[in-house]
């Protein structure tokens, strides 16, 4: 599966299982290495970095950028072999 038809899916799952969520899909070109997704849902907010499977090669600052946003809120690398275990800890962080 390719990465753009993974995410694709997860924000269509995304938006089901956080009814009103807000997903948004960050430029890569303006900060390089921020996470695709960031998703607000009610006072909450999360990023997601989408991966096509687990052993996909990351990219400079992305280590550094789900790390930071995860002291500050919530994020993820995500990929089809964690997809369920990563939104099931988001549901827990969103307070579902």
């Amino acid at each position: 599966m390719l990465e753009s038809e993974f995410q694709a899916s997860l924000i269509r799952e995304l938006k089901k299982r956080f009814k009103g969520c807000i997903v948004m899909k960050n430029d890569p070109d303006y900060i390089q290495g921020i996470p695709d997704l960031l998703i607000l849902y009610n006072n909450k907010w999360a990023t997601l970095e989408c991966k096509n499977s687990a052993s996909a090669k990351k990219q400079p600052n992305q280590e550094y950028y789900v790390g930071r946003m995860n002291e500050m809120s919530f994020s993820r690398f995500i990929c089809p072999e964690n997809k369920e275990e990563v939104l099931n800890e988001l549901q827990q962080a969103f307070g579902n």
